[in-house]
Formats: C-alpha cells, sequence, structure tokens
C-alpha cells in the first residue's frame, strides 16, 4: 500500500484552495467584549474548497495543542443545472434566483477532549463581487451573510480584500532603503468567527486539511484527513523555514516547531542583510548571539520582564502560534508598527487588520528588537528604516472588517 496525493503537504500556489495565506486575531475594537480572529486561504480562488476541512484552533494553556476549535465545511450548489453561467441576471439577495452557484458551509466546535458540537449549518457564502450591474449593493449582500450562532459565536466565510498586501518574494530582494516593494490587495476566501471574550492568553492557528489517497494495486482509497497547510505569525514559513521543509512543516502540529528553534534563533536574512547591503548593518553583522528576541516574539510569547507593561508568554513550549493577550483593551488610536510603535494592542500581541507586520518582522530580524534581551546592544540605525512601503491598509470598522474583494471579471 502506498500513499498518494495529500500525504505530502502542499504549499502555495500548489494547492490554492488549502493555502493559509494569513491569520488576524484581535480584541474586537467595537465589541471588547468579544475577540475576532480572521484566516485567510488563497489568492484570487473563486470559492472554497468543497474538498477541504478549514480549522481555528486556540489553545489555552501554552501546550500548543487545541483546546478549541472551530471547523468550516464547504457545498457548493448548483440552482440551475443546464448552464453554465455563474448568475442569469442581478443578484439582489442571498436567495435569488439568478445566482445559479453558491456556496454554503458548516461550522462545528471541537472541545479539548475532541467532543464536537454542530454550531450551524447550510449558511450562506455572499456572491463575487461581479460590479453593480451582476451584484448591486454587495456590501448589504456581504452583511447578509454575517450569521450570529446561537452559542454565541458571530462567523462569517467569503470573498474579501485582504489588508496584508506585500509581496513575499519582496522581502528577499530589498532595495537601496531596506524597503519591501508593496504591491495591491489580493482577493482571498477570508473565514472571520467573533467569539466571547475568554479573559485569558490564547494561542491561535489556522490549518487546512484534505482526505488522504491510499493505493494497493489497482484501488485507490480515501483515507483519513491529513494536514497540508497552516498558518499562525505571518511570514514564519517563509522568512524561518527552508524551501525544503515547507511541506512537512506545513503537516505538522505547531507543538513539535522545536525542531525549527535554531533557524529562528539564527535566521539566515540577518545574515543576508550586511552582505546585500555592505556598511549598512555592522552592529547586526557582528551579532552572532542566539536571537532570543525572536523566540520570545514567535514561539514562546514575552514573558514578564522583557518588555514593560506586555506579556504574551504562554509556556515554554516552542511554537509558532500568533498569542494573544486578551486583557489589552484596543487602542484608541493604532499604531501600525505595533510593539515597535509602543502599541502593546499591536502584533506580536496578536494581529490586527492595520498592522505593518512586515516592517515589524524585517526590523526586528534587523537586530531592532534585541536590546529587549540586551540592552547593550545599538541597533543599526537601517534596522528602524527597514519594512514595507508605505500604503494604505483599507479596511471595515466592524465585523468582518476586511473591506470587500474587487469587482471580479
Amino acid at each position: 500500500m502506498s500513499r498518494v496525493g495529500y500525504g505530502e503537504a502542499s504549499f502555495g500556489a500548489a494547492d490554492p484552495d488549502a493555502e493559509c495565506s494569513d491569520l488576524y486575531a484581535f480584541v474586537s475594537p467595537e465589541a471588547p467584549e468579544t475577540v475576532t480572529i480572521i484566516a485567510n486561504y488563497g489568492f484570487l480562488n473563486l470559492e472554497f474548497g468543497d474538498d477541504v476541512l478549514y480549522e481555528i484552533h486556540v489553545d489555552y494553556n501554552g501546550d500548543a495543542r487545541p483546546d478549541l476549535t472551530y471547523q468550516f465545511r464547504f457545498r457548493t450548489e448548483l440552482r440551475h443545472r443546464d448552464t453554465f453561467l455563474y448568475n442569469t441576471g442581478p443578484i439582489e439577495s442571498l436567495d435569488s434566483e439568478n445566482w445559479n452557484r453558491r456556496q454554503f458551509f458548516s461550522v462545528t466546535r471541537v472541545d479539548a477532549y475532541g467532543k464536537s458540537t454542530v454550531l450551524a449549518t447550510h449558511l450562506p457564502c455572499p456572491p463575487r463581487n461581479l460590479g453593480p450591474a451582476a451584484t448591486p449593493g454587495y456590501d448589504a449582500l456581504a452583511a447578509a451573510a454575517i450569521a450570529d450562532l446561537p452559542s454565541g459565536e458571530r462567523v462569517f466565510a467569503g470573498q474579501r480584500a485582504d489588508a496584508f498586501f506585500v509581496d513575499p518574494a519582496a522581502v528577499f530582494e530589498i532595495g537601496e532603503n531596506t524597503r519591501a516593494v508593496a504591491t495591491g490587495p489580493a482577493t482571498v476566501n477570508s473565514i472571520a468567527v467573533q467569539l466571547p471574550h475568554p479573559g485569558r492568553m490564547i494561542g491561535v492557528w489556522t490549518t487546512a486539511s484534505r482526505r488522504e489517497l491510499l493505493t494497493t494495486g489497482d484501488d485507490v482509497l480515501v483515507g483519513p484527513m491529513v494536514q497540508v497547510a497552516r498558518r499562525a505569525n505571518p511570514l514564519f514559513a517563509e522568512l524561518f523555514v527552508p524551501a525544503a521543509d515547507r511541506a512537512r512543516w506545513n503537516g505538522m502540529p505547531p507543538s513539535d516547531d522545536k525542531r525549527f528553534a535554531d533557524l529562528v534563533e539564527h535566521p539566515d536574512l540577518a545574515v543576508l542583510l550586511p552582505v546585500d547591503h555592505p556598511g549598512h548593518f555592522p552592529r547586526l553583522e557582528g551579532l552572532t548571539a542566539r536571537r532570543a528576541d525572536l523566540v520570545a516574539m514567535l514561539l514562546t510569547g514575552l514573558p514578564d520582564g522583557l518588555v514593560d507593561g506586555l506579556r504574551t508568554f504562554t509556556g515554554d513550549v516552542q511554537a509558532d502560534m500568533l498569542r494573544l493577550d486578551t486583557t489589552v483593551p484596543p487602542s484608541a488610536e493604532e499604531n501600525p508598527f505595533g510593539l515597535l510603535g509602543g502599541d502593546f494592542a499591536g502584533f506580536p500581541n496578536g494581529r490586527r487588520i492595520g498592522d505593518d507586520v512586515t516592517s515589524v518582522m524585517l526590523r526586528a530580524i534587523a537586530g531592532a528588537t534585541f536590546p529587549m534581551v540586551d540592552e547593550t546592544y545599538e541597533p543599526d540605525d537601517a534596522a528602524a528604516q527597514a519594512g514595507a512601503e508605505a500604503h494604505p491598509r483599507t479596511h471595515d470598522v466592524t465585523f468582518p472588517y476586511l473591506a470587500a474583494p474587487e469587482v471580479l471579471p
């Protein structure tokens, strides 16, 4: 018997339906008694995969294993099977007779002991944004797809405009002023869940899974669900996981991330910056110590005493989780640089829509955060300039926060 297909985890364009592209977690600004988690998948995909299990995981006790999981399963339905058209006229409501190809989803909550509870079934996704003629009043259509569940959660699943518009490849093609190239906002498939405020530190990550295929002779057997992608901290895989190991990493639980800790402690990009920009990073070039600052930001959370007034520590288990201290209230005026801008309600304390995580990550790797663990270290001037080109991050002020997607051709 041999394994076929999804025994090897996918990454990126090889499996766009299952690509976990971004994750956000923050105390809801307009409803601070709740926490919002948003997981995005793929780029420019027309819909969610009916054969993909999408999950959002929450860890309460710091062991990097889920204590709460929300599972989302999708089903595509055709209203008129005798046409290839997506719509046969304007879509003015979620039950419009003109809307031919529709998607629905179910929500299941799984507790720490594996007990599953189906919270909702057959919830509608909004249609694609086809423009004012085909989808007039698109914002109203999307708002109608927000569901308030009897169990207390609010959920949404559908296309949105991702606010994280920077080309990941540009991180490695830094220009003269060490600034990454910004691109336009992408259309992504977004799942958002707003849950009652847990009143504690949480760790969050998202995964996508597919059925494993097994072959025996001429037969192909369908096996169990196999995790093929995951996401927590922004750019973690791109900056710290070698390309040859990404498939394996995508299939691992975060509780096994210790095996990649050395790549965080001694990041390749910290070696590359002085080489690519001679004379700009002399102090970084001489920094050979273990990068305990990056380990704290990304793998354990910030312990007491590292940053006055901020603690995101979840324990000694080293794991790529997006950590959020839910007791920190939303900021009246958000600083896109989060921790580096003195705004403790932003990244790496969770991640808000407007957080400029590319700049924070690049500046941290360039040495801007090393004084947290060695107050005698003085970062290079260039470390404070590293980051993405300034660009607007348009988003809504209410759930599901991400703006409406661009009009699709």
